[in-house]
């Protein structure tokens, strides 16, 4: 989960020399365990039991399609509804659902269901994992998110699963309801009606839209928000929240009206609908394309025009502490204010009489540069092991790394070293890219960090 409101790195390093995993630091804990849970998906996959054919997944294909659950992005190689049995279908939502809410989040529930003290190292595995400033009130937290996911998914459920008792019977609509729950609250992406049309046939059902975009939404605003609206009572909301709140407004409001205005007379996806099935998926694909992956209207049938906006939303992608990946709201927020303050010629970065701290910045800064860094790699990548036109590569990669799932189409034909790139993009996208430099870097000198040399201009611009 990347997120520019987390506690320094030298803190963290600092911290966990209080303990005795000097070796395995917070975020190596948090990339390993991903990594796990990974690993035992796609074994789960390659099982008989789990396909319908009885051979099971071929490697490849087990860890796409696990790193894909686990890392809630959605993009798949074959088709969930009609590929999976039962068995495969269950594995691949509890993925969704550790990887979505955080397997430190479920191993810390577990230890409280037992009576086990949480240690000071599972605190501060706790305090990387879900993007908190200090120790303080954590195990708290984690409660909270445990009751507010679960409330969440539960109500969803049973929302869907009254909508769909009359034409799948009220066995099925339980069990399809709840997947698309879970899937949804977590924007995984991930369905069950078959044949990689997503939730195409209900474009114009307001009650289906309405219920998965309010998944999608408050899944993707962060716990943090989350818990702030759950001990509201009366008290004013923390600057993160409101920031988080209308950031997210205005992407879902200007995504919703460009995707309205460049699709409105394009037979190949708004033309032929009504005036208000036009405006409901439009905004149901402003708010799926920041994270979630559903689409209720065909991807590859977009205007080029589209495409970008859309590879514009999923870059940017959820909030901090979410189940959603991309930059993250804040950051892109972050950066805005910081060129916005920059040509006013304000050295600080204000904003509601609260200053930006300069190593947030640099923060928002790095994940902004990695990102467009690891998006060029993987596109050139993919344009020369791949067939496709560059503008699809680009959107698959974007899709990839924001943890999104849309897709023009290309995703079962990608090539052995298509598919092991967007591997690495998803992963990437769902750890977050600065946990990931910080788990593969060596430990640096602290001491260092108290020497302050003589300042010296250079030339930009």
């Amino acid at each position: 989960m990347e997120t520019v409101v987390i506690n320094t790195q030298e803190n963290i390093e600092n911290n966990s020399k209080k303990t005795n995993g000097k070796k395995l630091t917070p975020p190596r804990v948090l990339v390993l365990g991903f990594l796990i849970i990974i690993c035992l998906g796609a074994i789960m996959l390659m099982l008989p039991q789990a396909t319908i054919d009885g051979q099971g997944l071929p490697v490849l294909d087990a860890f796409f399609t696990a790193t894909s659950a686990v890392c809630v992005t959605g993009l798949v190689v074959v088709d969930t509804g009609t590929f999976f049995t039962i068995f495969g279908q269950l594995v691949i939502l509890l993925l969704i659902q550790v990887g979505g809410i955080g397997f430190m989040t479920f191993a810390a529930i577990f230890a409280i269901f037992l009576g086990r003290k949480i240690s000071f190292k599972e605190r501060l595995m706790l305090q990387n994992a879900l993007n908190q400033f200090s120790l303080e009130g954590i195990v708290r937290l984690v409660k909270y998110i445990i009751k507010i996911s679960f409330a969440i998914e539960g109500l969803g459920a049973l929302a869907l699963a009254f909508r769909w008792r009359v034409e799948l019977g009220w066995a099925k609509a339980i069990y399809y309801g709840a997947f698309h729950s879970v899937s949804g609250f977590n924007n995984a992406g991930f369905d069950l009606l078959g044949n990689h049309n997503s939730l195409t046939s209900y474009q114009g059902d307001i009650f289906i839209n309405v219920i998965m975009m309010f998944l999608v939404v408050t899944g993707g605003l962060g716990f943090a928000v989350l818990s702030d609206f759950y001990t509201f009572k009366g008290k004013k909301l923390s600057l993160h929240s409101i920031l988080v709140i209308k950031c997210s407004l205005v992407l879902i409001v200007g995504g919703a009206a460009a995707i309205y205005l460049l699709e409105l007379f394009n037979p190949a996806t708004l033309g032929g609908m009504s005036s208000g099935s036009k405006v409901l998926a439009a905004l149901f694909q402003s708010i799926s394309s920041r994270t979630a992956g559903f689409n209720t209207i065909d991807i590859s049938g977009l205007k080029d025009a589209t495409k970008l906006i859309v590879a514009f939303l999923m870059f940017i992608g959820a909030s901090p502490g979410s189940t959603g990946g991309g930059i993250k709201t804040t950051t892109f927020l972050v950066i805005v204010l910081s060129v916005f303050h920059t040509f006013k010629g304000d050295s600080p970065v204000e904003i509601r009489e609260r200053t930006i701290p300069k190593d947030i910045i640099h923060r928002a800064l790095s994940i902004m540069f990695m990102a467009s860094l690891l998006i060029a790699v993987v596109t050139l990548l993919l344009t020369i092991t791949e067939k496709g036109d560059f503008l699809s590569l680009f959107f698959e990669t974007v899709s990839a790394f924001g943890t999104v799932g849309l897709s023009t189409g290309i995703t079962p034909f990608l090539s052995s070293v298509g598919k092991i790139a967007i591997i690495c993009t998803m992963f990437s996208g769902r750890v977050g890219l600065l946990t990931l430099a910080f788990a593969l870097s060596h430990k640096r000198n602290i001491s260092r960090t108290h020497i302050k040399y003589p300042e010296e201009r250079i030339i930009i611009g």
